[in-house]
């Protein structure tokens, strides 16, 4: 059997064709459209621009690129059209509402809003301006507060969130069991989508996600990939089983079994900067429920105001927050350079000393990612214990696309950053996945008669 894994882009389509044993055969890249896929002014997050060419063209062109088989094996993840939008709606802020923050994040999502508390008109309004493609109802431990979930649902069955019955955002609801049914119940009496999941907060100081992230995965699929427009071929919807951040979670799951030891992935994106670590607790952490929301072990964060075009100037806000630009060489190039790319977000760098500046944007964006990852969330959290990561795995197109000085250069960053507030590891090999290869990992591993292939991919990686 061969496999192609295709991952779809809002820019770039890019695709792996993988042999059974886990062998790479070819890798490719391609425009997904011609023109880009994103959110059409005024309408739903993710909606494919009037005029714009379908997502399938980009696959069409991969697959006369990899001289693709006809009897191939295809697997397939998406973040077109913005990827998965997602708003929590919760009880408390510190508490299940960031409860269902970090699940929405491992789920592959990219979380636009969080509510908390009895949503007012003006919080619905709140929810319906963020315009998401999901909704994570969450709230109450099991046989605690129903009150607040079951309000928040009568609010969200009667709000005109994304259409109306059928048509409208789907709901995940993952709260409070004993109250779940009657929360369902008043969601479907308006027709609303709706899908349920277990507890993300069964009791206090416990997290579990994997019910509530199957069901976000679930609703992505059957609700929200055919719904944004992106092509006017069903085989697209059919051929979709993730969003990309969700194959990657798991890509980093099983790059962890294989390397024997905890992982840190930073992925450097034009939009955004992504971390995934996948650790083993140990002693304390491993024991003790110190905080009232527990940590995620295989995690994702996602920060959006550091990005390498889009949000290049904020890159540098962020750095100067964390008193980092006092270790850039000539910081008044690289504001420049950090202004001309966040106005042309689609420029390359066209020489030497604009691929330097481009690796020093993508050294503090990652800098400051990873501290935020490693700190707690709230004061009275632990931080993240990334101590005994044993493998930093670099991602993105300005590390995938550097020479391997210039990529040494922004990884070593993150594994001798004392000044951080944060312990960095101790013993860490650093890599590039510079083949993208991690996604694919993730695609293989979601089936048993991929899953060896998905390890021998990992080992192949490393």
């Amino acid at each position: 059997m061969t496999i192609l894994a295709v991952d779809f882009g809002s820019t770039f389509t890019k695709g792996a064709m993988v042999a059974e044993d886990g062998t790479v055969l070819a890798t490719a890249s391609t425009p997904t459209t011609g023109v880009g896929v994103g959110a059409r002014a005024g309408g739903r997050a993710g909606s494919r621009r009037e005029g714009t060419g379908d997502v399938l063209d980009g696959y069409r062109t991969l697959r006369a690129e990899l001289d693709v088989p006809d009897d191939v094996t295809v697997r397939a993840c998406s973040s077109a059209g913005g990827g998965l939008r997602l708003a929590v709606v919760g009880y408390e802020r510190t508490v299940t509402a960031e409860a269902g923050h970090r699940v929405g994040l491992s789920a592959g999502a990219k979380v636009v809003h969080v509510a908390a508390g009895r949503l007012t008109t003006a919080e619905v309004a709140a929810v319906r301006a963020s315009r998401p493609d999901l909704v994570l109802l969450v709230g109450g431990t099991d046989g605690g507060n129903r009150d607040v979930l079951l309000h928040n649902a009568g609010r969200l069955a009667k709000a005109e969130i994304g259409g109306r019955g059928a048509h409208a955002v789907p709901v995940v609801v993952a709260g409070n069991v004993e109250a779940r049914d009657e929360a369902a119940a008043a969601l479907a009496r308006t027709g609303r989508p709706t899908v349920l999941a277990d507890n993300v907060l069964p009791q206090i100081g416990v997290i579990a996600p994997g019910s509530a992230r199957a069901a976000i995965r679930e609703a992505f699929l059957r609700h929200v990939i055919g719904g944004k427009g992106l092509s006017r071929d069903p085989a697209f919807a059919a051929m979709v089983e993730a969003a990309t951040p969700d194959a990657v979670l798991l890509g980093v799951e099983v790059l962890g079994s294989v390397a024997g030891g905890d992982v840190l992935v930073v992925d450097v994106g034009g939009a955004t900067t992504d971390i995934y670590s996948c650790l083993t607790p140990e002693g304390e952490d491993a024991s003790l429920r110190k905080d009232v929301v527990a940590p995620l072990w295989h995690a994702r964060t996602v920060e959006g105001d550091l990005g390498m075009r889009w949000n290049a100037k904020h890159v540098l806000e962020a750095a100067a927050a964390e008193h980092l630009l006092d270790t850039v060489a000539d910081p008044v190039a690289l504001a420049a350079y950090a202004a001309r790319v966040h106005e042309r977000p689609g420029s390359l760098p066209v020489d030497d000393a604009e691929r330097a500046l481009d690796l020093e944007l993508a050294r503090l964006a990652v800098v400051v990612a990873v501290r935020r990852h490693a700190r707690p969330a709230q004061p009275t959290e632990s931080a993240r214990p990334l101590a005994n990561v044993t493998r930093l795995v670099g991602s993105g197109g300005v590390l995938r696309h550097a020479a391997p000085a210039g990529r040494d250069r922004v990884l070593d960053a993150v594994l001798t950053d004392h000044a951080g507030a944060w312990k960095v590891p101790r013993a860490a090999s650093a890599t590039v996945d510079t083949a993208y290869l991690l996604f694919a990992v993730g695609l293989l591993a979601g089936h048993p008669d991929t899953a060896d292939a998905a390890r021998r991919l990992a080992h192949h990686l490393l």
